[in-house]
């Protein structure tokens, strides 16, 4: 590669990181507050109101995801065809509409529904933003760019934790309870971004004004050279894809993943709250807030560092494979503290493990699927995975119920990770690798191994 070819990449890749990446990890944030709302809801009132059980209110987290399983396909096939921009701005003016509703839900059936309804409305969002982002960076630079979109993530509990909290201790304000207020004060921004999203996102490379004629023709053509390798090397269409062995064992490992961090999201406040029977300890709805907030934010550093070295070296089983060892092992660790301290240390770990797993996961789909088989396999990935969005919280305190502990409900959650870690490890060697981008630090882009015939270590 020549000097003129790595500088036109690099300006490339960092326009694309600037203007876009940004822009898809804000609607990402929404996207996870607005799904997880209830998880600050239910143990600030909403339970006590709508007489709920914990197994209801489990239920209630989980059912959002029989609406988005039920579209996730056909919504990640109709961006496909009719472009990012229009779909994505759709689905987030939906969702948000229906989780405005959410500020005047009455009783635990009307919650039920809006929240299958929910699902419905947000199905399709997350993999189609992996897709988009895939029809616009090379292999080579997609688990870079994928962490800095996937580090809104854990950024909407150290932000929307707070925020959600203040809305909260605004109990009274319009005459709406606190958790009603939040509600709404979470909807609103899906609704006015979606609007935004029609005007600012572009469908593809060629319609990026930002981009110069040149970067356009690099990009296009890296672009257009990886489909050729993946179609020839592996060629599959949506209904091959749907078939494809690696995808369901990829869409199991996801399972594992999207198990804990449902778990984790929709219960760590209610945890937080039963620190006081537990420890004798009392905290006010703010400094649950915070503290519900403190295990994401060294979550989001351990992510983009651990996504730097999957760049630096090329991405490895073990950068799957290790972080969810590590969770596996410390979710149920957690409940055998005996402070709120050590408790919450524990918890900031298992929430490292998770979100330095779930960018680099990411990345291998688009190693051997293409065109529409990518978008219907990513899809059933994560509509597959996220069925634990469901199993989560349902089984979670449908056990705790039963127990009358989360002891058992996090050893549940322990297992699930540990299969995810033995998948990782097994389907290795079945999936080939992009080398490093740059083996030194000139920069200097690499071919692409699938090119090459390098497999996955």
């Amino acid at each position: 590669m020549t000097a003129l070819d790595r500088n036109v990449e690099t300006s490339t890749i960092s326009k694309i990181s600037w203007r876009l990446v940004p822009f898809i990890g804000l609607m990402f944030f929404i996207n996870f507050l607005d799904r997880t709302a209830i998880s600050f809801a239910g143990p600030n009132g909403m339970m006590t109101d709508l007489a709920l059980t914990t197994a209801q209110f489990g239920f209630a987290a989980g059912i959002f995801f029989f609406g988005y399983i039920l579209l996730e396909v056909p919504s990640n096939l109709a961006l496909h065809r009719f472009g990012a921009r229009k779909w994505l701005a759709r689905i987030m003016i939906s969702w948000g509409i229906v989780s405005l509703l959410f500020t005047w839900v009455g009783n635990a059936t009307q919650l039920y529904w809006l929240r299958f309804f929910l699902g419905i409305a947000e199905a399709g969002f997350f993999p189609g933003a992996i897709l988009y982002l895939s029809l616009w960076v090379p292999s080579r630079h997609r688990s870079r760019v994928l962490a800095v979109f996937y580090v809104a993530q854990p950024l909407t509990t150290v932000i929307g934790a707070p925020i959600a909290s203040l809305l909260i201790g605004a109990h009274g304000a319009f005459g709406l309870e606190g958790w009603r207020l939040m509600f709404f004060g979470v909807s609103v921004p899906a609704i006015v971004v979606g609007i935004v999203t029609l005007y600012y996102l572009p469908d593809r490379p060629n319609d990026a004004r930002w981009l110069t004629a040149e970067e356009k023709r690099w990009l296009n053509g890296e672009l257009e050279r990886e489909e050729r390798v993946k179609t020839a090397e592996h060629g599959l269409a949506s209904a091959k894809a749907l078939l494809d062995g690696r995808v369901w064992i990829l869409a199991a490992i996801y399972f594992g993943f999207i198990y804990g961090l449902y778990t984790l999201g929709f219960f760590l406040p209610t945890i937080i709250g039963g620190f006081e029977a537990s420890f004798g300890t009392k905290f006010t709805i703010f400094e649950r807030g915070l503290i519900t907030a403190v295990p994401y934010l060294p979550a989001a550093v351990a992510l983009v560092l651990w996504s730097r070295d999957a760049t630096r070296r090329g991405i490895r089983s073990w950068h799957v494979g290790l972080p969810a060892l590590v969770g596996a092992a410390s979710i149920p660790l957690a409940l055998t503290m005996s402070s709120p301290a050590a408790t919450i240390a524990v918890i900031t770990i298992t929430a490292c493990a998770i979100f330095s797993a779930l960018p680099n996961f990411w990345s291998i789909p688009a190693r051997f699927l293409s065109g529409a088989g990518a978008a219907a396999g990513i899809a059933l990935i994560n509509t597959i995975g996220n069925v634990a969005g469901f199993a989560a919280p349902f089984i979670t305190g449908a056990v705790k119920d039963w127990t009358g502990s989360y002891v058992v409900p996090m050893m549940i959650v322990g297992v699930a990770m540990l299969v995810s870690a033995i998948l990782t490890f097994s389907i290795a060697g079945r999936i080939r690798e992009p080398v490093p981008v740059a083996g030194a630090n000139n920069g200097a882009a690499a071919e692409p191994a699938t090119a090459r015939g390098r497999p996955a270590s």
